[in-house]
């Protein structure tokens, strides 16, 4: 039998419980968040956000829902009936009120305003998941680790590192993922989708939050610091690496030659190393790179652009990162702070001393995957397959001559500007090359490093031995 309710004239089966809608009491507390409620049916049903229990089955899908009220409204979407359209993208909701809160995605009203910093949301329940931000509330706990979280959304995601449980499956390449936004993330690799476009300059990007860490370079901000040297970085990864320089930890380790790297990123590229592989291609000539830094570098080779920005305040030289430039004024400082445990040799960066250390070791972690040769650094295995493949890629801009090094351009260069800028410091006489100048130096020193084998003769210089051992071998 229905009684109705004096207040509003409504007709209830319990008019006490009815009455409570008036009187706003609510005797029915959660034990896991303090929520309280009306009636004990309804705090049964809030007991499932927690336990992430979902009893009603979808017949048609593999849907699962806590409510019964919410496999119904679902329901529609297979039956299509009684669906609630949007006038103006067509898109279709099973209810009413989610088609009016859908329709302030076009309309842009957000009426739901933070009383504490002033944001405002489209839906009442951002607004109380933002909330949170400020209260520091976590609701919905772990059950089997300590871990609490703002939403039930990010419990459930949270559960399946511990489950391993992967729902999410790409129908392209068939990779799986614990959520569904990194599913949709991932689909974007397939697609080329960028919809998150910089209104600053042309640079588009699948995730917002690349796009959120790319206008730092416009704005300049830097709101991530190293609490141990204070210095700032755009992105949280970026510290976080960074970090890692203050620990030393090395976690990834190349299985090839033992070397151990920070990141998992660094480790793949130096792999390519032992590959030999070079998967960027410049678009304007035939040649290749291991490194995208390196075909940035190249290009402007074509374009003619100079991206030196970090200026030596002594000698007004220009490098790319302020790294280099820190290496450098060691060159004017003198300052070697690495120094070698074995000889006690010291260098002014810790790759030099790591270069040297093998010169004890014998280690030669570099292998030529053609001949099998090995080699102490990875740049004298570069130079080395050059000799296999022909390679020449240092071309002279004022005559023919290509050569296999950098180091050989520059000096090639010196015949055409004619520099000489190794002096000696006994009769001021210059030289295009430091092994030219240390070669002249003996004439000063009387120095004869060259010793002939056979009868103990000595030389200033190699050429001058081996015409010497001729004699010899007549």
């Amino acid at each position: 039998m229905l009684t109705q309710c004096d207040d509003c004239g409504k007709k209830a089966a319990n008019l006490a419980i009815h009455m409570r809608t008036h009187t706003e009491e609510k005797r029915f507390e959660c034990n896991v968040c303090n929520k309280k409620f009306a009636t004990n049916a309804k705090r049964e049903v809030h007991l499932r956000i927690h336990t992430g229990e979902k009893p009603f089955d979808c017949t048609m899908c593999d849907k699962k829902f806590s409510q019964r009220g919410n496999l119904k409204k679902h329901f529609r979407i297979h039956t299509g009936k009684n669906l609630f359209e949007c006038n103006v993208c067509n898109k279709k909701f099973a209810t009413k009120s989610i088609r009016e809160v859908h329709l302030r995605i076009h309309t842009g009203e957000k009426p739901f305003d933070c009383t504490t910093c002033d944001k405002k949301f489209s839906q009442r329940v951002h607004l109380q998941i933002h909330f949170r931000t400020h209260t520091g509330e976590k609701p919905f706990g772990c059950t089997l680790c300590d871990k609490k979280f703002t939403t039930s959304g990010k419990l459930h995601s949270h559960v399946r590192t511990h489950t391993g449980e992967k729902p999410f499956q790409c129908g392209v390449c068939s990779k799986s993922f614990s959520r569904g936004e990194h599913l949709r993330i991932h689909e974007r690799s397939h697609t080329g989708e960028k919809p998150y476009a910089c209104t600053l300059c042309d640079k588009k990007f699948s995730v917002p939050s690349s796009l959120k860490t790319h206008n730092r370079i416009h704005t300049g901000q830097r709101p991530f610091e190293c609490d141990l040297c204070n210095k700032k970085f755009s992105a949280s990864c970026h510290l976080r690496v960074h970090r890692l320089t203050h620990t030393g930890e090395k976690a990834f380790e190349c299985t090839l030659c033992d070397k151990k790297f920070v990141t998992g990123v660094s480790l793949r590229v130096h792999l390519r190393i032992h590959t030999g592989e070079k998967r960027y291609d410049c678009a304007l000539c035939d040649k290749k790179f291991a490194h995208s830094s390196g075909l940035r570098t190249h290009l402007r080779v074509h374009t003619g652009e100079q991206h030196y920005k970090h200026e030596c305040s002594v000698c007004n030289k220009k490098c790319q990162t302020s790294s280099n430039l820190r290496a450098h004024i060691r060159t004017h400082t003198g300052e070697k702070s690495f120094e070698c445990s074995v000889c006690n040799k010291k260098f002014g960066e810790s790759v030099q001393l790591k270069n040297h250390f093998r010169t004890h070791t014998g280690e030669k972690p570099f292998e030529c995957v053609v001949c099998n040769k090995k080699f102490s650094r990875s740049s004298y295995l570069l130079k080395h397959q050059r000799a296999h493949s022909g390679e020449r890629p240092y071309e002279c801009t004022e005559c023919d001559y290509k050569c296999s090094e950098a180091h050989g351009l520059v000096v090639h260069l010196r015949t055409h500007t004619r520099e000489k800028p190794y002096e000696c410091v006994v009769c001021n006489k210059k030289f295009a090359q430091t092994s030219n100048l240390r070669t002249h130096q003996r004439t000063h020193t009387g120095e004869k490093p060259y010793k002939c084998t056979e009868c103990g003769k000595t030389f200033a210089h190699q050429g001058s031995m081996k015409v010497h051992l001729r004699r010899h071998s007549l």
